[in-house]
């Protein structure tokens, strides 16, 4: 019953180095256009006036593709196999990312942004499903912390070489996708997922969350949890160079400096995180412990009025460690169900709280609206942001709160079995 026996270290080793290889160039393609934003629109004739809310679609429509993705690779995880999403998706994204490197106008950036944020949904829900089924109960925990530093680090590349020209960063991001694809030959399927294939028990079902309360209510805690951490980085940071100048920054601020920087902490954060989780024995009081300080965080941030260069780094480096729970919350959603609907769960939840961006965007720019019109204009975006975090970090604790802890359990078990303890629901 214990797939980590019939594996040795080396093969155990190994698939987990792939899997945070995978989310590596995962995070890569999801925080390109963040960084190269105004440059690669700018070039093809957006004017500066609309670049922010035509980023915002654009962002938007990648999110939108993440939504829909998280549910055809996760459904696919779940009836044919792990691997299979591995493959597939890389494949998907790698070719959106050469293609993003030939768009000549807004409408076909937006498409295929669309495109490849449906190659995207897959790979880190797959990832962490492998190795959440691979390692046993005291050691996985490890596993997706690495998974999640590792990968991190693919803001730092994409910041980076966006240095070299916003087309050359797409297709630098498709030809790593390429090169994972040949490194991924060597990976193996979970033994549990094996055991659930030689069962009767629906697999990949969608609807089988909402065919009980307890479990529909665990599902939409599970990516409840997760929206401060898009919130702070799909908005705050990307949008650095807006507030910057609200906040009468020394000089303009840089999106992929932020991003990077945020994306350094938030790796160190996750390490922190998943060790904290290990010796507490405790994923909920870890994420209550991170929620808390990146209200801290952001409050430093809009209140850092004639903000430096050298200040938004460290800015950035903090607010990254304090969303730094992305393992942990992504672990939480893998251990909540059995395995015969684990890969839809921890595919589609990640994804859906990146697509959550999409109404946290458009209630953002309601209260930017309603503060500009009403004498706020040159505040709008950090009462707005105020009001946001605020929102988004209460509806996250109050979903922590219903959530029960999972970090000793057998994962080894099938969902339909589960369903009448409601065992890792609050009472």
């Amino acid at each position: 019953m214990n797939d980590i026996a019939a594996k040795s270290n080396k093969s155990v080793i190994f698939l987990v180095i792939v899997a945070s290889l995978g989310y590596f160039v995962d995070i890569y393609d999801l925080l390109i256009f963040s960084i190269v934003r105004v440059k690669s629109l700018h070039d093809i004739g957006v004017t500066d006036s609309e670049i922010r809310t035509k980023g915002e679609f654009i962002i938007n429509m990648q999110m939108l593709g993440l939504l829909l993705g998280g549910l055809l690779w996760g459904i696919i995880g779940d009836k044919y196999g792990r691997i299979r999403v591995l493959f597939g998706s890389i494949l998907l994204y790698s070719i959106a990312n050469f293609a993003n490197g030939l768009v000549t106008n807004y409408h076909t950036y937006a498409i295929v942004r669309f495109i490849a944020g449906i190659g995207l949904a897959g790979e880190l829900g797959a990832g962490i499903t492998l190795v959440s089924e691979t390692m046993s109960k005291k050691n996985r925990g490890y596993g997706t912390m690495i998974v999640a530093v590792v990968g991190l680090f693919g803001a730092v590349l994409a910041n980076l070489v966006s240095k070299y020209g916003w087309q050359n960063a797409y297709f630098i991001g498709g030809g790593l996708g390429v090169l994972l694809l040949l490194l991924r030959m060597g990976t193996f399927e979970s033994g549990m997922f094996k055991q659930a294939a030689e069962s009767e028990v629906s697999r990949g079902n969608f609807m089988i969350l909402f065919t009980s309360k307890a479990r529909l209510v665990k599902y939409l805690c599970c990516i409840l949890i997760g929206m401060p951490l898009w919130f702070v980085v799909g908005i705050l940071v990307s949008q650095a160079p807006e507030i910057g100048k609200e906040l009468h920054a020394a000089q303009p601020l840089s999106a992929g400096t932020g991003i990077m920087f945020t994306y350094i902490g938030i790796s160190i954060g996750d390490i922190f995180a998943g060790l904290f989780a290990q010796l507490t024995k405790s994923r909920r009081l870890t994420m209550l412990v991170f929620q808390l300080l990146s209200v801290v965080s952001v409050i430093l941030y809009l209140n850092a009025h004639g903000i430096t260069d050298t200040q938004f780094t460290w800015l950035c480096l903090f607010i990254g460690f304090s969303v730094g729970y992305w393992a942990t919350f992504v672990t939480i959603a893998s251990e909540q169900f059995g395995t015969n609907i684990r890969s839809t769960v921890t595919t589609t939840v990640p994804n859906f709280v990146r697509g959550a961006l999409i109404p946290i965007t458009v209630l953002f720019e309601m209260f930017v609206k309603y503060f500009a019109e009403h004498g706020y204009k040159e505040t709008s975006l950090i009462y707005s942001a105020y009001i946001m975090m605020a929102i988004v970090t209460v509806v996250a604790l109050l979903a922590l709160g219903f959530l029960k802890e999972t970090f000793s359990k057998d994962l080894n078990y099938l969902e339909e079995e589960a369903e009448a303890s409601n065992a890792t629901i609050a009472s």
